[in-house]
């Protein structure tokens, strides 16, 4: 049995039913053959609150084969997140200065499309049709954390291949800040 993101207790408790049961209704509901939004709105028929409609959704699309792990309707998503021994401030610089964040991410050049001080940036990568947003917060004093979500991949195996990209690059922004 595939292991899911929430356990059967918890899902009974808000939604009324256990995973099997929400399975077996969709099931009955014809839901194999709809698109993610009809099965939103069927499970949103059956009382689910707009969280939980989303979250069955996407567990009842993965046990059906209709959805691998990391993807999304807009393709797949690759997630790292990295704490590393720094001021927020110094975390936000290297990646907000062009010219700090080419002495550890050298070879990805990308193009800054919002960027909310010492919060987020949300970035076009270079490849043009992927986005990465970053995610920044302080975690006590000289401690920062840093969240990559990059989006819009096309496939289970650019979700590996950028994980470990974003890993070694973390590594590598981690070893410079904490020197």
């Amino acid at each position: 049995m595939t292991t899911r993101s929430i356990g059967d207790d918890a899902v009974k408790a808000r939604t009324g039913c256990t995973w099997s049961e929400w399975f077996a209704f969709l099931d009955r509901k014809g839901c194999r053959k709809m698109t993610h939004r009809e099965i939103v709105a069927v499970v949103g028929g059956a009382g689910a609150g707009p969280w939980w409609r989303q979250m069955v959704t996407v567990e009842y699309e993965r046990a059906r084969g209709l959805r691998e792990r990391h993807e999304t309707a807009q393709g797949f998503v690759a997630g790292v997140t990295r704490t590393v021994r720094a001021p927020l401030a110094d975390l936000w610089r290297a990646w907000a200065t062009p010219a700090a964040r080419r002495r550890w991410l050298p070879d990805a050049p990308i193009h800054i499309r919002k960027a909310t001080e010492r919060k987020s940036l949300r970035v076009t990568w270079i490849d043009g049709a992927s986005n990465v947003e970053i995610g920044f917060a302080a975690k006590g004093p000289g401690k920062s954390v840093v969240s990559v979500q990059h989006g819009r991949l096309r496939s289970a195996r650019d979700v590996t291949r950028m994980k470990a990209y974003w890993k070694d690059a973390l590594t590598a922004l981690a070893g410079r800040l904490e020197r």
